[in-house]
């Protein structure tokens, strides 16, 4: 349904556009309307006569008037489209796992445990070289 009503829409867009395009401009006949030229006329039909209008203006009418339908109808349909609320970045991220802070501790210290003068001082990084013989 929604594939028919997108496919109404751009021709009934097409057609406006087509009927606007071939229909005679208002300014053309504003000059006549003023005065200058001939048929005379007078200010109540600068842009024509408000009684007369052709085939192609009540068309166009048409088109208009089933393009804004088309256009409400459309709009109400996406409004209550049922969607599914998860986002997309919540199917591609795993859930994240929880880790463990806690450190196992050996039962028994066999490392030998540095003294204090084995520490580096300060934030100078230990050097590369070996530490003198005892």
């Amino acid at each position: 349904m929604d594939i028919i009503l997108l496919v109404l829409h751009v021709v009934l867009s097409l057609g406006i556009i087509t009927l606007v395009l071939l229909q005679k401009g208002a300014g053309a006949t504003a000059g006549a309307a003023f005065g200058g030229g001939g048929g005379g006329g007078g200010a109540g039909s600068v842009f024509g006569a408000s009684g007369s209008s052709n085939f192609l203006s009540k068309t166009t009418a048409v088109f208009a008037i089933a393009f804004f339908i088309n256009s409400l109808v459309l709009a109400y349909l996406a409004a209550n489209r049922d969607v599914q609320t998860d986002s997309v970045l919540d199917a591609l991220v795993a859930p994240a796992t929880e880790i463990s802070t806690e450190i196992p501790m050996p039962e028994t210290m066999d490392a030998p445990v540095p003294v204090e003068a084995d520490l580096p001082s300060g934030d100078v990084p230990p050097a590369d070289v070996p530490a003198p013989a005892q």
